[in-house]
């Protein structure tokens, strides 16, 4: 008997580059942030605040009575989650849709790739304007999509001129719009998705635009949702998320509003039961309680405007924010204020352009930890 020398050996020894991975992934990481045990954690806008007493007794009470029938599978369709999201963005931004206009899955990360696995893939092109959320190049990525970036204005706005001249260069079948946008916190006028829209649809196949309002209850006061254009723009969706206002980033929960067509296409690549008895069971129960876990939300607005007015009064550059986080620089080394910062205690977000830095909202005593940690890393610099 011979051993054929050139196979690697079989079982734990097998290194990544010995299995038949796609060529496109070789060399690739997973996606996450630093998870560090750290006494102030501000890198995953996160809301700092847990659920509340009354709230976690009815979420649990709500598992255990599905927990009873977890012999079954789970409504694969689940209407009655979608009729209470619906009921949910009619209170929060009156917004008038059925449960057939709401699509739901595990985070808005499964909803945006649930959207690229119907509308790109080989041969098509998603489009955005960067600095955005870095997951969407890798929902590009892991469905074979092309993927193209245009460029927002140094203000990090999005330049409408712009963005009409990339769609009617790259024709792209989906178009990913953050509002307010991950890193920087900047919300889209309606006029500007409407410009999207319009451009897209003088394509000669038209485009789904989604607008990813992941931070959207975080929005000042007077700045509307893009839900509001929804009935007139059958190829608009909007997703949200139960991770960020709700306090629920360990349930999974994101959601998406469109068009029933729209949703139906969603519909053809989901997996089979992909939302499980005992997810669908924690969202009903926290939607029951809206209004408290949005209780906090308020409060995090103002904390945010005040830590972006001490951050300009000491000199900082700072994004206008209508999210739970802020971006500011600019630092000749960010590396180095992160490292600064983490030693002291306080882990942000290195990522955005180069020389930014990202803080989410955390609660008061940890901002002043932030501010302290901040002004003597400051300090040392000088």
């Amino acid at each position: 008997m011979t051993t054929d020398t050139t196979r690697p050996p079989a079982g734990g020894s097998t290194a990544l580059g010995d299995l038949p991975l796609r060529e496109d992934l070789r060399g690739e990481h997973p996606y996450g942030a630093p998870q560090l045990h750290v006494p102030v954690v501000l890198n995953v806008n996160e809301n700092p605040y847990p659920v509340a007493p009354e709230v976690v007794a009815d979420i649990a009470d709500a598992v255990a009575r599905a927990a009873s029938g977890l012999n079954r599978y789970p409504d694969r369709e689940f209407l009655d989650l979608r009729a209470d999201l619906a009921a949910f963005l009619r209170t929060e931004s009156g917004a008038e849709l059925t449960p057939e206009q709401v699509w739901a899955a595990n985070g808005s990360n499964e909803v945006m790739l649930h959207v690229l696995q119907a509308f790109g893939g080989p041969g098509r092109t998603a489009l955005s304007f960067a600095p955005t959320y870095s997951m969407y190049p890798e929902y590009a990525r892991d469905t074979l999509t092309r993927w193209v970036t245009g460029r927002r204005a140094d203000d990090f706005t999005l330049d409408v001129e712009h963005a009409r001249a990339q769609i009617a260069e790259h024709r792209p079948s989906v178009v990913l719009l953050a509002s307010p946008n991950n890193p920087t916190g900047t919300a889209l006028p309606p006029a500007t998705v409407e410009a999207v829209l319009d451009a897209v649809d003088a394509l000669p196949q038209r485009a789904v635009v989604v607008v990813d309002e992941a931070y959207g209850e975080f929005r000042r006061t007077g700045v509307p949702s893009a839900l509001e254009l929804l009935p007139r723009h059958g190829n608009l969706a909007v997703s949200r998320t139960m991770s960020k206002a709700f306090s629920l980033a360990g349930a999974r929960v994101g959601y998406l509003a469109a068009a029933p067509a729209l949703v139906d296409a969603l519909r053809i690549v989901r997996l089979p039961y992909h939302l499980s008895a005992v997810t669908q069971a924690v969202a009903r129960a926290a939607l029951k309680h809206s209004a408290t876990l949005l209780s906090t939300v308020d409060e995090l607005r103002a904390r945010r405007d005040e830590t972006v007015q001490w951050l300009r009064g000491n000199g900082y550059r700072v994004a206008d924010s209508d999210a739970n986080f802020a971006l500011f620089g600019t630092f000749a080394d960010r590396h180095a204020v992160w490292q600064g910062l983490l030693e002291r205690g306080v882990l942000i977000r290195e990522t955005g352009p180069d020389g930014w830095l990202r803080v989410s909202i955390g609660t008061e005593d940890e901002m002043a930890a932030f501010r302290k940690a901040l002004t003597e890393v400051d300090g040392e610099k000088k």
